[in-house]
């Protein structure tokens, strides 16, 4: 008799959103009703199969115990680091102790509150289904790329083909993507996302389609265009 996929959840939460130039970290502007941070971990909460949902945050951080979501049994916070790769480093290593090497982890961009709850369920179904090493939510790249010098002269046109805007959540076993980053840092290679990491190692992480409107919110004008797809994903 098979059994259910045990599953948890990485939030790095611990940047200061330096690009977005707000008064606070970008995760606690206000963002349909609540918080972009809670908007994006009752987007995670509401996936089926979820164990825990743990989220690393700054030292510094004096907002997030103060959001009604921290309060949830689902949801815990660890000390994240000075780039993304450490946080998720800290969080896999807490749950480490939790859960076994074949744990599946899911690792989502806090500042994405727009994800999908059916695209992440996808993503899940389609790394287990194709008995994956993991596989990472992404779009097909539909615009001509350009190849910049440093003074932003084009220098080449890059074939779109087969190339993909890489999102979150990304999905991998808990063990080796502990390995695999701890291999990255020992390396002084700071890599920009967990795929990234597994790709260094030698696997080849699934592309799963998912919706246009998972973006991430970097820069002002980013957070009403995440605003209008809120509404747009709740309109009767």
């Amino acid at each position: 008799m098979s059994t259910s996929p045990v599953i948890w959840c990485v939030v790095p939460a611990a940047g200061v959103g330096k690009r977005f130039g707000a008064s606070k970290p970008k995760q606690y502007l206000p963002f349909h009703g609540m918080t972009v941070f809670e908007s994006t971990l009752q987007r995670l909460l509401e996936v089926q199969g979820i164990q825990q949902v743990v989220v690393a945050i700054s030292t510094e951080d004096a907002f997030f115990k103060k959001l009604p979501v921290a309060r949830n049994c689902k949801v815990k916070s660890v000390i994240g680091g000075a780039e993304r790769c450490h946080s998720v480093l800290n969080g896999l290593r807490y749950l480490s102790n939790l859960g076994s090497d074949q744990d599946w982890v899911l690792v989502h961009d806090v500042a994405r509150p727009c994800v999908r709850a059916a695209d992440i369920q996808k993503l899940i179904e389609q790394v287990i289904q194709f008995d994956s090493v993991g596989g990472i939510l992404g779009n097909p790249v539909r615009d001509t790329m350009k190849r910049a010098n440093r003074v932003n002269e084009i220098v080449d046109t890059v074939d779109r083909n087969q190339l993909w805007h890489a999102l979150t959540p990304q999905m991998f076993r808990l063990g080796a993507l502990t390995s695999a980053l701890t291999s990255a840092l020992a390396d002084d290679v700071v890599v920009t996302d967990e795929a990234q990491a597994m790709e260094r190692v030698g696997y080849h992480p699934l592309l799963v389609e998912g919706h246009n409107d998972n973006i991430k919110i970097t820069h002002p004008q980013d957070l009403p265009l995440a605003e209008l797809f809120a509404q747009q994903q709740t309109a009767p």
